[in-house]
């Protein structure tokens, strides 16, 4: 039997010392579809400023809490903030000062681009024409245009454009490029990354691309059902995990017992393992089990990340 890996979140990153309230403060949050837990005692401080990048496997929790968090579903216990407001008694003026786009892009397909526009331009008072026109141009989307006109990465423009415009404190994107060809996603990631640079607004960036990940953000949030497993910087992650390869020759010793083992594989002969926070002697360890040679190599973040939320699923032989 493996050891039980015990797994430390990182210090959260800090606020701005003039805003100090969190854009999100999760507490014990739990919520429970009959025995079923999508959230299970979340705890989560996410600081103002910066991309958040909140990632996990299918069912860990990160579209229920969503939910919660824009007053679309109660929870079964715990507590919610967003933006200083209990999630539970959100109003108007406070869905005003947040953005949300999701991958399904879905608008009234009869409409044209212009008449959608207007009809945001009276739900945002801080509606920024200018930034609008930046993000839509990208694009080649026309005002004159049905909503129906339009491809997928069209419309996932026109959506970031109108959500950036809205001048949002706090803007949520969950899964945005989903579906979206090489060309839509770059221009999409391109048209994000200038949009926030010219303001102020949080990010909250939901996505299992993780080149997408490495890009753009600032902090990264590993979610495991429903709870917080991991929370730092992307580079800082990658850091703590690395890849060792040994050469054990004709003889195969057990590994599950190393500390912060992720997972080990066996290629061509030699063990791939990969390890959380590995200890300096760590190759002496492998030593001490019959390593002929062995060495030590760097990990994508995409690996890392992976190796993290797979520890628990049986490997391939």
């Amino acid at each position: 039997m493996s050891a039980q890996l015990q797994l430390v979140s990182a210090p959260q990153p800090s606020a701005p010392p003039a805003i100090s309230e969190p854009v999100i403060e999760v507490d014990q949050l739990s919520l429970y579809f009959g025995r079923k837990a999508a959230l299970d005692q979340l705890s989560l401080n996410i600081p103002r400023g910066g991309i958040h990048a909140i990632v996990g496997a299918n069912g860990a929790g990160k579209s229920s809490l969503f939910r919660v968090l824009l007053g679309f579903q109660s929870p079964s216990s715990g507590r919610a903030r967003i933006l200083g407001r209990d999630c539970q008694s959100i109003e108007a003026q406070d869905r005003a000062r947040i953005g949300f786009v999701n991958e399904e892009h879905s608008l009234p397909a009869w409409l044209r681009v212009a008449e959608v526009v207007a009809m945001q331009r009276r739900l945002y008072p801080r509606w920024n024409a200018a930034r609008y026109s930046e993000i839509v141009d990208h694009f080649n989307v026309l005002a004159e245009q049905r909503v129906r006109e339009l491809s997928r990465g069209e419309r996932a423009g026109l959506n970031l454009a109108m959500a950036m415009a809205q001048s949002p404190e706090l803007l949520i994107l969950d899964e945005p490029t989903l579906g979206l060809d090489v060309v839509a996603k770059r221009a999409f990631l391109e048209s994000l990354l200038a949009a926030v640079a010219e303001s102020d607004s949080t990010i909250i960036y939901c996505s299992h691309q993780m080149e997408e990940i490495e890009r753009l953000a600032d902090n990264l949030i590993v979610l495991e059902r429903g709870r917080l497993i991991h929370m730092s910087p992307p580079d800082e992650f990658c850091r703590r995990v690395s890849l060792w390869v040994a050469d054990f020759g004709l003889q195969s010793p057990p590994l599950s017992h190393l500390s912060g083992l992720l997972q080990v594989q066996t290629l061509d002969g030699l063990h791939h393992c990969l390890l959380l926070d590995a200890p300096d002697d760590f190759g002496q360890q492998l030593e001490a089990l019959g390593a002929r040679r062995h060495y030590r190599g760097e990990v994508s973040l995409d690996r890392a990340v992976n190796a993290l939320l797979t520890r628990h699923h049986a490997a391939p032989r």
